[in-house]
């Protein structure tokens, strides 16, 4: 079920998030002149820049084992990592439809703030239900996550037009598309956690980063205030 674009309005231009889908494709250009010439030197990349459990939880339990910054910077960079086409392709699209109606309600700098808050907590989550795990977790999926938490409880009734592989086109609710994905994610993250006898030696989707960045984006889309009503509607 690929999300393809909505019908709920915004009535500001979404400059963040714009900037944040520029950003990303750059960086995924820049990690491919990389690869192309050598990939150890990406795996190097990702090794540094991505989200490593292993090299985090130190700090959670008081024994680190990297120094604070190598250990916290990564969960900055990784928001801003991808490890194909697909997988930048298809968190922008979802950012680019979801995205502005978030900005549009919070106003530019607290929709920044929010997104990050939004990736940290997804990588929280992450590094505290795969302590051991020794694989670099990137991608804007958990961020975006939390906003779509937040269009979850700002939107619920919003229509979402969404494609079924090969040709199936539907609209639904946005609290039916958005609670459905929240679902998956849980039940695909419980049962690769039991399934994984190994953290350390598992991979693929970072399925807790999801739930985690959905809940945060559910709980500080009602923290922070919408922004004035006059901003949104260009009556300065």
């Amino acid at each position: 079920m690929i999300p393809l674009r909505d019908d709920q309005p915004c009535f500001s231009t979404p400059f963040v998030t714009w900037f944040l889908i520029g950003i990303n494709l750059l960086v995924f250009l820049f990690e491919l002149s990389i690869g192309f010439q050598s990939r150890a030197d990406l795996n190097a990349l990702m090794v540094q820049f991505g989200v490593v459990p292993s090299h985090s939880i130190g700090l959670l339990t008081g024994t680190p084992v990297f120094a604070p910054l190598a250990a916290i910077l990564p969960i900055f960079t990784s928001m801003f990592l991808h490890a194909s086409w697909s997988h930048v392709l298809g968190n922008m699209l979802v950012l680019w439809i979801f995205g502005d109606n978030i900005e549009d309600h919070l106003g530019h700098f607290k929709y920044l703030v929010f997104y990050l808050l939004c990736g940290f907590a997804a990588s929280f989550t992450h590094i505290v239900l795969n302590p051991n795990s020794l694989v670099p977790s990137v991608g804007a999926s958990g961020a975006i996550a939390g906003v779509m938490g937040a269009y979850f409880v700002l939107f619920p009734r919003a229509k979402v037009l969404v494609w079924f592989p090969p040709i199936f086109l539907f609209k639904v609710p946005a609290w039916l598309m958005l609670g459905y994905w929240f679902v998956a994610q849980f039940i695909s993250g419980t049962a690769t956690s039991i399934a994984s006898a190994n953290q350390a030696a598992g991979g693929g989707i970072a399925f807790w980063a999801h739930v985690g960045g959905f809940v945060a984006g559910v709980l500080l889309i009602k923290l922070l205030p919408e922004r004035p009503q006059r901003y949104r509607y260009g009556t300065w």
